[in-house]
């Protein structure tokens, strides 16, 4: 969705021409998240009293463009101080345009400006209160109200501080957000909050830090109440909880730099934007407040949890630059697709021995006595993730011996699912930040369910909330389609399988089977890439089409699901994933010489009625071009084109066959002009509901 990225120097020089640089390019680090529009906002003069808004609709390259055309601007000049902040927008209200980007302002004078990832639901009621109070709008956004917001709670009460008027201002709101505040009034400061939405704190030192634990202080309410003047409309919008304000305790600021030290902090929405200038960071957590003020850090809350720790870790990231860049690749995309031999080999490193034929997973190695105790499973995700626990649902049945349940986060949250204590919930999820599976994750946690978060990305708010985990270690991916994450994410539930029937004689010998077919992965998936040539050559014959079908079943129902996916999304034609077994049941319809089909068949329980099904394409004159396992001639027999891929255990199968569906939606998506990276309308981590 939109990104987040701030930089503020301290006692470190920069001219303006690098700060701007820096800012532009954590946009750009960006961008496979997805967007519509940029901005930045930026010290206009070195004592920080003047604020210039630059925003631009279309790619950051175009704001790029409008930026270093400014020839009013002195790009030479020195900051030994200055707040800078950024943001790419994905439009949820309002079209894209100039006016709807951000940063949002609250005035002409820009006493206040901010940058907000996520949807503000009761926006509407403060909006109306703030036009009763003379207050213009000059945008169709809900972040806007927030920039109003700020400034009328200032003029209200000049003495609070601008972390404590941000932290009046995140009370009145509802929905998801991550939010990056500069301001006039307050120079050489910025203040950072989040809720539900993900957002990072980076830190820059040529010194030392005192400490590699920043505490969290907790605001309390304070002795001497004051009246407001601003009551509003409704007694459930902004104002209703400014009439006692709460301020922090007194407490000495925590300097990790210790006084007068050069440093340089980074907030921004993905590790990925900051990597280049620091690995030191903070993941902030659910209504954290963090503030710099004179060089220092300081992490607030309001109200302590129960579940509240004391402070928050400095993390070192070991994630390096060369991870998030495209190398001799045309794209993300095609990177991270020819990168799925080591990503499957660092997704089982350290876990699975092939010699002793042994699975460890640290992250839920406590919790497996408990897990074999369950009443079922419940496998929860979106999109791609939710295709991987469809692709092992079967082999979880088989190997655990218990019911599983297959949900989609936004289904599961719309029923109001029953859920009991005995139950285990796996919350899957590339990014850890999706908005619908994090809602069921805290509906399953507080019924008293075991959680197991199973993503990619450490800090998450799918990691930090969740019981235990599996970190599927795929590596950074850029690219809005999610590739190796798909089949280390159905790595890592094969695993877990494994684990569970670990002390069971009558599964060894499936159990073996599947480990020794886990081993040869990397190698058959590096045969599989070999078809390229042959994928691309096939996809000329189908990027001019309108539509596609995606035939299989058993094993392969969830390749068919997955690739269909990759085929919508990318190319934007419309493609399905049909489920052999109901061609009879419609979609049977379809089928004719003109439409292309594109089935399933291995050599696997159902063949035969995977056969069955062929022979029911063929007889309406459909042209099926068949992926089946190499040598298998009887199939071959049937098919209009092929595409051989090796053999392997059956419930692993999956992981070949839909690499051949995810270079051919790459290659008609770039034979039809499309972005390949950054399809339209969509977003990488989807953070809102």
């Amino acid at each position: 969705m939109c990104g987040i990225f701030a930089y503020l120097n301290y006692l470190e020089p920069r001219t303006r021409r690098e700060i701007l640089e820096f800012l532009i390019k954590g946009l750009q680090r960006m961008e496979y998240r997805g967007y519509d529009s940029a901005g930045v906002a930026f010290d206009e003069d070195d004592d920080g009293r003047k604020t210039t808004i630059i925003r631009q609709s279309g790619k950051v390259k175009m704001l790029e463009d409008k930026i270093w055309n400014m020839e009013d601007l002195d790009f030479d000049q020195s900051f030994d101080i200055h707040v800078g902040i950024a943001h790419t927008r994905w439009a949820t209200h309002g079209a894209p345009s100039q006016l709807n980007s951000h940063p949002h302002r609250s005035d002409e004078t820009i006493e206040f400006c901010v940058v907000h990832n996520g949807i503000i639901t009761n926006y509407s009621d403060i909006k109306q209160f703030l036009l009763k109070k003379g207050y213009k709008f000059e945008s169709e956004t809900d972040t806007e109200v927030i920039a109003k917001l700020i400034k009328h709670i200032h003029d209200n009460h000049p003495d609070l501080s601008f972390r404590e008027l941000v932290e009046q201002v995140i009370q009145q709101l509802e929905g998801a957000f991550a939010l990056a505040f500069k301001s006039v009034k307050y120079p050489g400061q910025c203040v950072a909050a989040r809720r539900g939405s993900p957002l990072l704190v980076g830190i820059k030192s040529k010194t030392h830090l005192a400490t590699d634990y920043i505490p969290v202080l907790f605001s309390k309410e304070s002795e001497k109440k004051k009246k407001p003047d601003h009551r509003p409309c409704h007694s459930s919008t902004i104002p209703a909880n400014t009439a006692g304000l709460k301020r922090s305790e007194s407490t000495t600021e925590f300097c990790p730099m210790g006084e007068d030290k050069e440093v340089e902090y980074f907030f921004a929405s993905d590790a990925s934007a900051i990597i280049e200038h620091t690995n030191r960071v903070i993941f902030l957590e659910d209504d954290d407040v963090a503030a710099v003020s004179d060089g220092n850090l300081t992490i607030h809350r309001l109200k302590r949890a129960l579940d509240d720790t004391t402070g928050r870790e400095i993390i070192t990231l070991k994630m390096e630059i060369q991870q998030i860049m495209k190398g001799n690749y045309s794209s993300f995309m095609q990177k991270e697709i020819f990168e799925q031999p080591e990503s499957v080999i660092n997704t089982m490193r350290g876990r699975v021995n092939f010699e002793r034929e042994t699975v460890v997973l640290g992250g839920i190695k406590d919790y497996i006595p408990e897990m074999k105790r369950c009443r079922r499973l419940l496998l929860i995700g979106c999109g791609t993730s939710f295709h991987s626990a469809i692709a092992t649902r079967q082999v979880l049945e088989e190997l655990t011996e218990l019911p599983v349940m297959v949900e989609l986060a936004s289904d599961f949250l719309d029923r109001n699912t029953p859920i009991f204590r005995d139950d285990v919930c796996f919350f899957i999820s590339q990014s850890g930040e999706t908005a619908d599976t994090l809602m069921a994750l805290r509906y399953c946690k507080m019924r008293g369910a075991l959680i197991v978060g199973v993503t990619n990305t450490v800090g998450s708010s799918i990691c930090r909330e969740s019981h235990c985990g599996v970190h599927i270690n795929a590596g950074p991916e850029i690219g809005v389609a999610s590739t190796k994450a798909y089949t280390s994410q159905f790595i890592s539930l094969v695993m877990f399988a494994l684990v569970m029937c670990e002390d069971r004689i009558s599964m060894q010998p499936r159990r073996s089977e599947i480990i020794q077919g886990l081993k040869s992965l990397p190698e058959q998936i590096e045969e599989v890439l070999k078809l390229d040539e042959k994928v691309y050559e096939l996809s000329k014959t189908m990027y001019d089409k309108k539509s596609l079908l995606v035939m299989g079943r058993g094993y392969n129902t969830a390749t068919c699901m997955e690739g269909a996916l990759k085929i919508k999304e990318l190319t934007y034609l419309h493609s399905e994933g049909i489920l052999s077994g109901e061609l009879k049941h419609g979609p049977l319809a379809l089928v004719d010489q003109n439409m292309p089909v594109i089935m399933v068949v291995t050599r696997d329980p159902v063949y035969p009625k995977c056969m069955n099904a062929l022979q029911q394409v063929t007889a309406r004159d459909g042209r099926p071009v068949i992926i089946c396992e190499k040598g298998d001639e009887e199939t071959k027999k049937h098919a209009y084109n092929t595409l051989e891929v090796p053999h392997t255990v059956d419930c692993l199968q999956g992981i070949l066959t839909v690499i051949p569906l995810q270079l051919l939606s790459y290659h008609i998506a770039v034979l039809r002009g499309c972005n390949v990276d950054c399809p339209r309308n969509l977003a990488k981590s989807v953070t809102v509901e």
